[in-house]
């Protein structure tokens, strides 16, 4: 066992130089772990490579860590020259070891700016530490600007010319995009409710995927099977709410543009030509439409069936009052665009049917009865007809199907945590109001 000063700087100097090894041995390294050893018992290296993983023996990290820690704050005080290629395997060993140190994120990220160390080969590195270190916040934070290097225009073309990237530039940003979306799954199940990846993965959505209704549908189909093996992981769930949310807003305003392009086009309806016609046809037609009532539908009807079969899970009823509220939301704002579509949809019947798209008629037909918006014109605007008019549309996720779930769950269940459960979701319901 290393005792001297001296004996020290030579194990820890061999223990880096054979992480090096390790790396360049085996550059697709998706693991790393402790082994638990508590002396050294044969003469070798304490760096172990089984196929993709990586182990260190836990005997050297007390000699290893001070050491490496310490050599980097010299650095950085300027008591200490290292080159280049040192700050590189000291910078990746101690974060190996302790991904929280601040200081070797902020010297990798020079080494970044400076064109020194590839950025994908940092964002590499942190999915290593965190697969130890799953909720490492500076991981998260350092990550998140690897990425806003990578997207930005400036450093794209370089990468092209370094031969790092090599696809077109929307293809490297969905490979990108669906890279951390396997990083973030595979931290959040490491870590119960890890709000850190949760959050980072937010943020890609944000920054990467753009919130576009493809992305958003995607997700919230993948992450599905996910948050019912996890029926108490909060941050799971409040990342669907996230994604429910972001569908209701995205919809709605994409529906608000094109209600006012379709009410530009009725007014300029004999000013366009037969060919521009066909084009906002055709355009129209690739409209990608979403059946929102239909969404929330199939979220509450995945809460009913994880309700059923884990009761006594507070995360459950607190991811249905927010699907709940959605609804109550979608339902405030949708007839008042329907009611201005029928208006003007009654103006022109021919421009209807050719240029309103399948997200805006879907919310015209839900104001209507029996097709009364298209033959309008042609029939006697009765006292009945006015009374249909004025009716509520039905729908299959109403109050009194909630009110009727509520009373089912408190009548035959026997978890006294179920029953509380169910009883503050049923006050709320009565709070917000039908």
């Amino acid at each position: 066992m290393a005792e001297s000063p001296e004996e020290v700087a030579v194990l820890v100097q061999r223990v880096v130089k054979d992480i090096r090894n390790a790396f360049q041995r085996n550059p697709h390294i998706d693991e790393i772990g402790l082994i638990p050893c508590p002396e050294a018992r044969y003469n070798r290296s304490p760096i172990v490579l089984v196929e993709n993983k990586l182990g260190v023996e836990s005997w050297c990290v007390k000699f290893l860590l001070p050491y490496v820690h310490n050599k980097l704050l010299l650095y950085r005080q300027r008591k200490q020259w290292l080159n280049k290629d040192e700050l590189i395997d000291v910078t990746c060993t101690l974060l190996l070891l302790n991904p929280d140190f601040t200081t070797a994120w902020n010297v990798r990220k020079e080494l970044i700016l400076s064109g020194t160390l590839n950025p994908l080969k940092d964002l590499h590195l942190g999915k290593l530490a965190l697969t130890k270190f799953p909720k490492s916040p500076e991981t998260w934070i350092h990550r998140r600007w690897v990425l806003q290097q990578l997207i930005q225009e400036n450093s794209l073309p370089s990468l092209v010319t370094k031969g790092n990237l090599g696809a077109a530039p929307v293809e490297r940003i969905h490979r990108l995009v669906q890279e951390e979306m396997n990083v973030c799954s595979e931290a959040a199940g490491r870590y119960p409710s890890n709000y850190n990846a949760w959050s980072h993965r937010i943020w890609v959505l944000q920054h990467l995927g753009k919130l576009t209704i493809k992305v958003l549908l995607d997700e919230l189909s993948s992450t599905k099977y996910w948050v019912s093996m996890h029926v108490s992981d909060h941050s799971g769930f409040h990342y669907r709410q996230f994604l429910l949310n972001s569908l209701v807003g995205r919809t709605v305003t994409d529906s608000n543009l094109l209600l006012q392009n379709w009410m530009v086009n009725v007014q300029n309806t004999r000013l366009l030509k037969e060919e521009e016609s066909a084009g906002a046809a055709a355009a129209c037609a690739e409209e990608q439409s979403v059946d929102l009532p239909r969404c929330l539908e199939e979220e509450l009807e995945l809460c009913t069936e994880l309700i059923d079969t884990y009761p006594g899970h507070e995360t459950l009823w607190c991811h249905r009052r927010c699907v709940f509220y959605l609804q109550h939301h979608l339902k405030n704002r949708i007839p008042l665009l329907s009611a201005v579509v029928s208006s003007v949809g009654s103006n022109d019947e021919t421009l209807n049917n050719s240029h309103c798209s399948p997200a805006i008629s879907h919310m015209a037909q839900a104001m209507d009865v029996d097709g009364l918006n298209e033959s309008s014109s042609k029939q006697v605007y009765t006292q009945e007809t006015k009374r249909l008019k004025r009716a509520p549309v039905q729908d299959s996720f109403g109050p009194e199907m909630e009110y009727r779930f509520i009373n089912e769950v408190l009548s035959t269940c026997r978890d006294v945590d179920q029953a509380r459960f169910a009883t503050a979701y049923r006050k709320c319901r009565l709070f917000i109001g039908d």
